[in-house]
């Protein structure tokens, strides 16, 4: 994790207004910083979720969404959720379809989060990344339901999954 590694400031809506280092969107500056969410989904199968690596300065070993990452500066959204499903679960040629932005503020950092879903079928092939994620399975809608709010889960995954699950098949 370089924590040089530099991210656009963005307004609400989504507009670069500056640029600062992970360290700094991380460290409590609340400087207002884009990711991406892609939740990957396969009928009769759920919600495919990772298991953050126990080395992530954010919610380590918690259930997650299936991908997540941050949007480089001076990369555009779309492009960056391709990168962070091809890195972290191999993903290539997918074809996500996009939700509203919002903004996720913890203790710590504000997140504009661009969330995405897409459908798999048996014939995906999911290969996670064991530097960024400790293991994957999919959930069914009631296994996630009968977690949340006991620790499992990030919390921002908890609240992204309210608006996600309507297409958990």
């Amino acid at each position: 994790m370089n924590s040089e590694e530099l991210f656009p400031i963005v307004d609400e809506a989504g507009n670069v207004t500056g640029s600062a280092t992970r360290r700094e969107c991380h460290g409590g500056s609340m400087l207002l910083h884009p990711v991406v969410h892609l939740h990957v989904i396969m009928s009769g199968a759920g919600l495919y979720l990772q298991k953050r690596s126990c080395d992530k300065d954010i919610q380590p070993g918690k259930w997650d969404t299936s991908v997540g990452g941050h949007v480089d500066y001076g990369e555009a959204v779309v492009d960056a959720l391709r990168r962070e499903a091809r890195e972290e679960l191999g993903l290539r040629d997918i074809d996500p379809i996009a939700l509203s932005p919002y903004v996720f503020e913890s203790s710590r950092e504000r997140e504009l989060i661009n969330p995405f879903y897409v459908y798999v079928d048996e014939s995906t092939a999911i290969v996670p990344d064991p530097e960024e994620i400790t293991e994957g399975r999919f959930w069914s809608a009631d296994e996630i339901d009968d977690s949340v709010g006991k620790g499992v889960f990030t919390p921002n995954f908890e609240q992204e999954y309210q608006l996600i699950k309507q297409y958990i098949k």
